[in-house]
């Protein structure tokens, strides 16, 4: 099994001058975290998560991703809106609440499946205030990290035994697009980006260049970039780890079994899709590097989907890829 098997992003220009330039490191600790966001995601799957968590009555529904992304984008300008009518803390409030219900769910989830006593129920709920109280208090880098992190593993966990391949992989291919539309077309994403950081929400990373860095005095991010100012941390949304990582998520949970290599052809192909997801997050930092706000999706999905193909095939042999027309 899988426990036994492991032992929109904004910067300045800047000139690489070697490996321990600022940053690099920065780069470096970001794969690092989403390395770890999906590997968390696979043990959530692993060993928390049953067919009674499914999001889903049908998980191969393809018309399932198109609902998703419609909600998401009427979601998305219905936060703008209230932002451009100055009513920052109705968008807080909507946030916090919906992710202090997603922390209590995934760490009572956790819990349970250690202790199905009320002390779970009580240890759930003392986490999540503690969180939230950090969250609304002082909303710190560290703080908003560790709660996106959290976040980010339980919604992956979550969605990948949710959707079978076909789903996912339509979901991918529609979120790459939108995203581009988003920031390269309309750029409404910069400004739900530059609102987020404002309200300090937890649905971004934040990864400090230099120690010292207080998330509570970031200034405008959009004043920033016009500016052409030095930012001292780098910013990547939370659907750049998430959606990525239902694909790894899927993968594991819906494919077979069939031993390769030594372990279980589901995990290879899962191990394979996050690889091919950290080819496409090195390739979207060298454009990131350049200073502009890039649109993280479509080569974080694109890496993902093809390391999944390459590994797919050479694990199964099957030119189906794991895909099942539902009619």
């Amino acid at each position: 099994m899988f426990q036994h098997a492991l032992h929109k992003v904004f910067l300045k220009p800047v000139r690489i001058a070697g490996p321990m330039d600022a940053s690099v490191k920065t780069v470096v600790i970001m794969a690092a975290i989403f390395t770890v966001s999906q590997l968390g995601a696979l043990l959530m799957v692993d060993s928390f998560l049953g067919p009674e968590y499914q999001a889903f009555e049908n998980p191969n529904d393809p018309l399932i991703p198109i609902f998703y992304v419609a909600a998401m984008v009427l979601f998305t300008f219905v936060v703008l809106y209230i932002i451009k009518k100055k009513r920052e803390d109705l968008v807080r409030l909507l946030f916090l609440g919906s992710v202090a219900f997603t922390i209590f769910y995934i760490v009572l989830v956790i819990l349970v499946e250690i202790d199905p006593g009320i002390l779970s129920l009580v240890a759930a709920l003392a986490i999540t205030g503690v969180l939230v109280y950090y969250l609304v208090k002082k909303p710190e880098w560290y703080v908003i990290d560790i709660t996106a992190v959290l976040v980010g593993i339980g919604v992956i966990g979550i969605l990948g035994i949710s959707l079978q391949i076909l789903p996912v992989m339509i979901l991918l291919i529609v979120l790459a697009v939108y995203d581009a539309i988003s920031v390269y077309g309309t750029k409404h994403m910069v400004d739900l980006a530059d609102g987020v950081t404002k309200m300090k929400l937890p649905i971004l990373l934040v990864i400090p260049k230099q120690w010292g860095y207080s998330y509570l005095e970031q200034k405008s991010l959009k004043e920033q970039i016009a500016n052409k100012e030095e930012r001292e941390a780098m910013f990547m949304g939370l659907g750049d780890i998430i959606i990525p990582g239902v694909l790894i998520a899927s993968a594991y949970r819906f494919l077979a079994q069939d031993e390769f290599v030594g372990l279980d052809g589901n995990l290879v192909v899962a191990l394979g899709t996050l690889v091919g997801a950290l080819a496409g997050f090195l390739i979207l930092m060298r454009y990131v590097l350049k200073g502009n706000p890039q649109a993280g999706l479509p080569l974080l999905n694109g890496g993902a989907i093809a390391g999944y193909v390459v590994t797919y095939l050479a694990v199964f042999g099957d030119l189906s890829l794991g895909i099942t027309i539902p009619w």
